[in-house]
């Protein structure tokens, strides 16, 4: 039986596979047969896979390299006897390694989610009966009876199909229903076009059908996504992968210079225990204990930005990732669209007609071409009344959206008919329905017969494929009503046109039955007037055109990859403005399908994945394999999705970000961001954000590391002149700890600045400080270094005692991080182009600094615990001075920067 699994089904005859499972068509299968298949082939459910245990997800938070400087800092600061230190720093770290093991184990929740999306009810054939048994319970070769609202319980190869329609949607991304049939197909036939298998998961809207499972579990479609899920790549973030960089390189320089720090000590001549001291205070002093606080908090506060704006990050990593985003991958259904079938064109009597709106809601008109308006043209409102007639759907009004029981090829015709202000519980009143044709694959069409007492026959209307309603008409409506003789070609010309389009076309017409019949049969489809055509798409969303195109401005390309139709993603994707969709070249097409994919080796896929726009007819691997392509091309991807097809490139992703409203679950246990609004627009809200929360926190950074640097060039400085060491490693972490919270982390909340969503997406591969950052934290350094061991010698020299001269030194550096601070607001601009109070957390953090030096200076406790002494006024003009003097120069830097910007080019 397992041969089966290894075999294209849908190219197997529905009897040839029911000898292959050895089942009964007319019985099913018995008792004990399903009781031997269920311990073969086990339960119908989606394996979840066993990950670490909780602890050691827990511990691993902890392997970065820095945390691992931060540990060694809490130990050397308790080993100091330093315990509210020692303290602070360890709350540091198991913060953020509590919320590194909060956001775990993505995926062993979308596999979860998996599972349960698998769970429903079935109708089974079994021993002669028919049974409502667990989707679960179900083993291959179970006969499996369909009807219209059911979730199909396992994968099944069709044996009847009674105009039977599926939306999988879900799975394939197709956006319309797809009808099904028995018949075989060609072995290359690709996943969304195989009409004679139901898949797992997906929704019957319409229809019958009858068909034994050929697969459970893992064996299914949703259960191979489930596979894909498990094996994606979790990639580090961009911000994640720098900072592991940064602190790597920081952690073997701390190394070094305190070796060569105790090693010259000793050489000296200096005690060994005096130069283990001196390293200490060194090593403490160039780690920067509040980068890892600072992350946490300006990521958060991305987060609580964004949650205003209608996006949840479930990672908080994520928000910076989409601040470096240079490509988003977008699912098309649902996500770029509407996923709602919506009329977008009209057509009768030589007249064509534009409908506004989108989706279900029922606002919106119809604004004619030419000069004829739709009150003067019988035919369309003939038209638009047998798309409401020969219907079987209903269209209803929710608390906050507009929804369709029933087909929603059928629900768009009822809005389109609303908007032409034709209401269909008075139309079914004035013309009730006394019987039908229910639409059926064979005959392409769907009739329905209605009473009309102000006449002496009774209407037929009938809706269906252009081609075969056109071969049942002879006449058509003119625009006073009147019979005319039909042009075809005319006909066959706007359906070509509509087409090319995108759209989905339907013809429809009228013929008429004698007074007293009643029933009606498929001999009375015959001489019929054509109405007109009506072309349905799911549309693109408004919003999603604007934002596609500020992200385009921004230098972030877009990628529909979808499961829909060739035509249907061109039309989209030329609505929308994807980048290069006017220009359609052999080397560079638009739109290459999944067969196109398939022949392709992961190398030319790579070079492909860079050049075309639009990839059609995806399955879940496909896309999953693009997005690894763009990735080793050095792009951060982005990939938007609401299905369960979505879920393995999701994860895969650098950031995956899926739909809440109408998003299955697996796609959002998998994501790393969710929309509320499944509003294509609100990613770009969040890039904004996500831009802003970078900046942010290359503002901190570069702030935070030139203390480091001018503490660790102090006690150099110290140890190679022979001299008593300006700071000791209390004051050290005084500094550091205290500035970062109520000086540093205050940029976290600066507001994005002017113009951000039109810069470039930054290089992944650059680092996170380029060259004139780190020359401007060397300068800054030397600023500390030079008005520091300054001023505590000069303080020296006045007669001031150690602990004074190091209570000014301690306040030099202070000082000089304060007028940084306000330098550090923007990397290029001055803090008057900012505003001066635009960020009032900085001056609240300011102003509590300085009431907590005082205290540090003159307070006799804080002298005690941290080795101080007050000084005087003339003390405090020097470290005035020296912080002012720090301001004038750094803005002097960042202002000849900016004219040597904007200099004419040669």
């Amino acid at each position: 039986m397992e041969i089966l699994f290894e075999k294209h089904l849908h190219q197997l005859d529905a009897e040839e596979i029911i000898t292959l499972l050895d089942s009964d068509p007319q019985k099913g299968l018995d008792r004990f047969e399903v009781e031997s298949r269920r311990e073969r082939f086990g339960p119908n459910a989606i394996p979840v896979r066993d990950g670490h245990s909780p602890l050691i997800t827990f511990l691993l938070q902890f392997h970065q390299p820095l945390i691992y400087i931060l540990l060694v800092a809490s130990g050397i600061t308790a080993a100091l006897n330093e315990w509210i230190d020692a303290g602070v720093i360890f709350t540091v770290v198991m913060v953020n390694a509590t919320i590194g093991f909060l956001q775990e184990s993505k995926a062993a929740k979308a596999l979860e989610a998996l599972s349960k999306m698998t769970v429903t009810e079935a109708r089974v054939l079994r021993s002669g009966e028919i049974h409502q048994i667990p989707s679960v319970e179900l083993v291959p070769g179970d006969i499996i009876l369909l009807q219209s609202g059911d979730k199909v319980p396992a994968d099944l190869r069709l044996m009847r199909s009674r105009d039977l329609q599926i939306d999988e949607s879900t799975l394939t991304g197709e956006s319309a229903p797809v009808p099904k049939a028995a018949e075989t197909l060609p072995a290359n036939t690709p996943l969304a076009e195989r009409r004679n298998l139901a898949y797992s998961t997906t929704l019957v809207t319409y229809g019958q059908g009858r068909g034994i499972v050929v697969a459970t579990g893992a064996k299914t479609e949703v259960g191979r996504i489930s596979t894909l899920v498990s094996t994606a790549d979790v990639l580090e973030t961009p911000l994640t992968r720098k900072i592991s960089a940064f602190s790597r390189l920081l952690l073997i320089v701390i190394l070094v210079l305190a070796a060569l720090t105790f090693a010259v000590g000793v050489m000296r001549g200096q005690s060994g225990f005096d130069m283990f001291m001196a390293a200490v205070a060194l090593a403490v002093g160039a780690i920067p204990e509040g980068l890892p606080a600072a992350v946490t908090i300006t990521l958060a506060i991305g987060v609580s930005r964004m949650a205003r704006r209608r996006a949840i990050i479930r990672k908080l990593p994520a928000v910076e990732t989409l601040g470096s985003t240079t490509t988003i991958c977008s699912d098309k259904t649902g996500t770029l669209t509407v996923n709602q079938m919506t009329v977008r064109e009209v057509y009768a009597a030589g007249q064509k007609y534009e409908l506004s709106g989108s989706g279900y809601c029922p606002d919106g008109m119809l604004d004619p071409r030419t000069g004829v308006a739709l009150a003067d043209n019988a035919a369309a409102r003939e038209c638009l009344l047998a798309g409401l007639l020969c219907n079987d759907s209903t269209l209803m009004q929710k608390e906050t959206h507009w929804d369709v029981n029933g087909d929603p090829t059928e629900g768009a015709l009822l809005v389109s008919a609303r908007k032409a202000e034709l209401d269909d519980w008075q139309a079914q009143q004035c013309w009730p329905r006394l019987d039908s044709i229910p639409f059926e694959s064979q005959h392409q069409y769907m009739a329905t017969l209605h009473n009309d007492e102000s006449g002496d026959t009774r209407p037929v209307y009938v809706k269906g494929a252009v081609e075969v309603i056109l071969d049942k008409c002879n006449l058509a409506l003119d625009t006073k009503g009147q019979p005319v003789s039909l042009d075809s070609d005319v006909i066959q010309s706007q359906l070509e046109e509509m087409a090319s389009q995108g759209l989905r076309v339907l013809a429809f017409a009228r013929g008429k039955l004698a007074a007293e019949s009643n029933e009606i049969d498929h001999g009375d489809i015959t001489n019929l007037t054509f109405l007109g055509l009506q072309g349905m798409i799911d549309p693109p969303r408004p919003e999603a055109i604007d934002a596609v195109r500020t992200c385009q401005a921004a230098g972030i390309r877009i990628k529909m990859i979808t499961g829909d139709h060739p035509v249907t993603a061109r039309a989209i994707a030329r609505k929308i403005g994807l980048n290069g969709t006017e220009i359609e070249t052999e080397q560079a097409p638009l739109v290459m399908t999944s067969q196109d994919l398939a022949e392709k080796s992961d190398q030319e896929l790579i070079d492909i994945a860079e050049k075309v726009s639009v990839f059609a007819r995806a399955t879940p691997e496909q896309k999953l394999r693009l997005v690894k392509a763009l990735q080793t091309n050095g792009h951060i991807v982005a990939m938007t999705g609401d299905g369960v097809n979505d879920a393995p490139a999701l994860k895969q992703a650098d950031i995956g970000v899926a739909m809440g409203v109408g998003g299955t679950e697996v796609a959002k246990e998998a994501a790393d961001m969710v929309l509320t609004d499944d509003n294509f627009a609100t990613i770009e809200a969040a890039v904004e954000e996500g831009r802003g929360v970078f900046d942010n926190l290359t503002k901190f950074i570069v702030w935070t590391l030139p203390t480091n640097m001018g503490e660790g060039l102090v006690i150099l400085a110290a140890i190679f002149a022979g001299v008593t060491l300006p700071l000791l490693p209390v004051q050290i972490l005084w500094i550091n700890m205290t500035t970062a919270v109520l000086l540093g982390l205050m940029l976290a909340f600066e507001p994005k600045e002017p113009g951000i969503m039109r810069r470039a997406p930054r290089n992944p591969k650059i680092p996170i400080l380029d060259k004139v950052l780190i020359l401007r934290i060397c300068i800054v350094g030397f600023i500390m270094l030079v008005g520091a061991f300054g001023s505590f010698e000069w303080a020296l020299g006045q007669g001031l005692s150690d602990a004074a001269a190091r209570t000014v030194a301690v306040n030099v550096f202070v000082m000089v991080e304060i007028f940084y601070l306000f330098n550090c607001r923007s990397l290029t601009k001055s803090m008057l182009a900012l505003g001066l109070f635009t960020n009032r957390w900085i001056v609240v953090g300011v102003a509590t600094m300085m009431a907590l030096q005082l205290a540090f200076t003159y307070l006799p406790l804080m002298n005690y615990l941290f080795h101080t002494a007050p000084i005087g006024w003339d003390a405090w003009w020097r470290i005035l001075l020296t912080g002012v003097g720090a301001y004038v120069i750094v803005g002097f830097e960042k202002w000849l920067r900016r004219k040597w910007a904007q200099r004419p080019s040669v």
